[in-house]
Order: structure tokens, then C-alpha cells, then sequence
């Protein structure tokens, strides 16, 4: 472990959860632990097989995406977003349980309910992840940070009986590196002169805001790793990707980052979508799309009421079956969450969509989102129906 500096850095901590959605489903069947398991695909319907009857992915059928996988499956390639199919072929013994969303969202609130006993500074980053304020913790910044992410760590397993891993640095951009480091249940301190030996030698795509578009152009230029980034000009750097995207390059591959927590965020918009086992023709398969398009738009409805929020621009999502995608939308007047009026809104969106092509994806999404308090519906609504 490195030394302290003598002049105290900020202490700032990333916390991700291992595994989570595959942790959560392990304490529901730990006769499954350290087995491959693969998280995906749609949930059982009730009443549908016996809860130990467990399929395995060698007899999946259908179009279905990789949510996530235990590191046993890992190790033979699997990784989210993965067709379920390729995923088969990389590990067809590997048992394939559905997302419990709802599950994983209440062992979401319990672990960071335990985190805020012990650091109330937090901002939120996910169901899975938060960043954490050490230097608001009497003691935080005690061995560099370690002391207390120990601590929360053990809150964390005694809580909810799942482990994470903490990484704790002196801002947000190098904690979430380090967080990185010593999976699962891992805890890295790193500081500012950890730079060269612990970070420059990591890939660009490490960096938390460096895509796979930008990842790729990086390549491009010879620019592989991070140390290969903090030796490049800045500006050449802002010639090659612009003026705030550049220096924002030059800046993390050198460990700088100064943004502060935020402790508390609105969500400007909510959304709902659904890949069908099989592409559905807004024809032929009217019927089916209906029902599953009124589905989305209540489901939308239902999520807006439960947080509290109401909407103004309604739009749709399509996938066709060559994997393009269109998006439509549509501002109101008003703010809603009425799914009578979503449903309305979403209908004539989708009368401006090309629907030639059969579908794989559908989705309804509104943005614009005040507290439900502030909303103003309309006197009366017209229904309009499409699919």
C-alpha cells in the first residue's frame, strides 16, 4: 500500500456491488454458488415450473440479452449484454434464472440504507453503485479511507449478505478505477502518486466516459492506454475531439476531476420498452402489438404516480428486424400522467413512424418531469388507436 502524502488529499469512494443481480439471486438459491449462472431473458410466469427445476442455457430458445452473470460464468466469456444465444455457445451447462427486478430494487434500498448509518454524504449513481463523501465521516479518512470502507463493507455483508468493492481515491473519476481493481469484494486506497504505476498503464476504455466510439478512435491514433493519453498535447487532443471533450481528456488521464458529490437529482425523464421473442408486424400481429403498447403506456403511468412525477413529451422507441431504430415524440401543453393521455400522445407518434418493417423492440418514454403536484391535465382525453 502506498504511503500517505504528506499534504491530505480529498478522500472520495466508489462502491459497486459484485455481481449484484446474480448476488441476489444466489441468497435465494445458494445451492447455485459457485456455479455458472446467467441472469436474463423474461421472468416465469406464476405458477409455470418448480423453483429448483433450473433450465439451463443450452435449450434457450429466442432473442434475449445477458442482464448479468455470476463471475463463473465470466470466466468463460459471458458478459451483460450478450445475446443469450452466443451465450450458450460459450457456456451451454450454465443454469439461466429470469431478472427479478423488483428484488433486486429492494435489496438495492436495504444496502445503501446501511451505507448512510455509516456516511450520510452519498450520491446515488444506480441500483448497483454509489459514490461516497470519506471526508464528511468523523475518522473517514483514517489508513487513507481503508478504516471506514472496511467498515461499510462489513455493514453491507451483515445487512443484506451480499459483498462489494470499494475503491477510495482522492476524486470521483480515480475511485471509480479503483473500485475496479480487486474484484470481488475488494477494497483499493490509491492516491495521486499512484498515477503512473496504477493508472496510465490501464486501456482508455477504463475511464469511466470513454465509449466504444471514442475508445475506437483513440486506437486509431495510436493512443492506447491512459499513459499513452496524458502524454498527448492538449491540444491535439481538443483538434481530434473538440474543445470540451478534449480537455476533459487530458484532464482525467492525468487524474484530475473536481466535480463534487451530488447528493440529490431529479430524473428528467422515465421510459418503458420491451424486445419481443419474435418480431411482430403492426398488421399482421396487430393485436399482440396493441396489447403490448397499452401495457407499456399503463406500465409507464403507473411508475410516474409511484415516484410522484408527471411528464409533457411523449415519445416511442422502435427496433425494426435489421436492428435500426427511430425514435418519435411529442411535447404537450400540459404535464401528465394519465395513461389514457400517454397512450393518446404515444398513438400519434407512432402514426409518424415507418411501419413497413417488422418489430423487435417496442418502447414509450416521457420527459419533462416536474412533481406530479405542479401537473395540469387536460378536461377530457380522445383515445386513438393504431396497433
Amino acid at each position: 500500500m502506498s504511503e500517505v502524502p504528506a499534504a491530505r488529499e480529498r478522500r472520495i469512494a466508489h462502491l459497486d456491488m459484485d455481481a449484484f443481480y446474480a448476488s441476489v439471486e444466489l441468497l435465494r438459491y445458494p445451492q447455485l454458488k459457485g456455479q455458472p449462472v446467467v441472469i436474463g431473458g423474461r421472468r416465469r410466469p406464476a405458477g409455470e415450473g418448480n423453483a429448483l427445476e433450473f433450465a439451463r442455457l443450452e435449450s434457450y430458445q429466442g432473442r434475449g440479452v445477458v442482464t448479468t452473470a455470476t463471475y463463473a460464468a465470466r470466466e468463460f466469456g459471458v458478459h451483460s449484454g450478450m445475446g443469450l444465444m452466443q451465450a450458450a455457445r460459450l457456456c451451454s451447462e450454465a443454469i439461466l434464472l429470469p431478472a427479478d427486478f423488483e428484488e433486486y430494487r429492494r435489496y438495492s434500498r436495504l444496502f445503501k440504507a446501511a451505507i448512510v448509518q455509516l456516511a450520510p454524504r452519498v450520491e446515488d449513481r444506480g441500483i448497483d453503485e454509489v459514490y461516497i463523501d470519506f471526508d464528511a465521516v468523523p475518522g473517514g479518512v483514517e489508513l487513507g479511507g481503508r478504516t471506514l470502507a472496511l467498515r461499510i463493507q462489513q455493514a453491507i455483508q451483515a445487512t443484506t449478505g451480499l459483498g462489494c468493492s470499494i475503491g477510495v481515491a482522492p476524486n470521483k473519476v480515480l475511485a471509480k478505477l479503483a473500485s475496479e481493481f480487486d474484484k470481488p469484494n475488494g477494497i483499493t486506497v490509491i492516491y495521486a502518486t499512484d498515477l503512473a504505476a496504477r493508472v496510465w498503464p490501464l486501456p482508455c476504455r477504463k475511464l469511466n466516459g470513454v465509449g466504444p466510439k471514442a475508445s475506437a478512435r483513440l486506437e486509431q491514433l495510436g493512443v492506447r492506454t491512459i499513459g499513452d493519453l496524458a502524454r498527448c498535447e492538449p491540444r491535439w487532443l481538443v483538434e481530434q475531439f473538440g474543445r470540451h471533450h478534449g480537455q476533459w481528456l487530458h484532464e482525467v488521464s492525468w487524474g484530475r476531476d473536481e466535480r463534487d458529490l451530488s447528493t440529490h437529482s431529479e430524473p428528467v425523464s422515465m421510459s418503458c420498452e420491451t424486445t419481443f421473442e419474435r418480431d411482430l408486424h403492426a398488421v399482421r400481429d396487430r393485436p399482440e402489438l396493441s396489447a403490448v403498447f397499452t401495457s407499456l403506456c399503463d406500465q409507464l403511468a403507473a411508475d410516474l404516480t409511484r415516484h410522484g412525477y408527471a411528464g409533457r413529451t411523449i415519445g416511442v422507441k422502435l427496433r425494426y428486424d435489421n436492428f435500426q431504430s427511430v425514435t418519435r415524440a411529442q411535447t404537450l401543453a400540459f404535464h401528465t400522467a394519465d395513461a389514457a393521455v400517454i397512450r393518446r400522445t404515444a398513438g400519434l407518434c407512432l402514426k409518424r413512424a415507418p411501419l413497413k418493417r417488422r418489430l423487435r423492440l417496442l418502447g414509450v418514454r416521457i420527459g419533462g418531469l416536474v412533481n406530479a403536484a405542479a401537473a395540469q391535465a387536460p378536461a377530457a382525453v380522445q383515445s386513438l388507436e393504431l396497433f
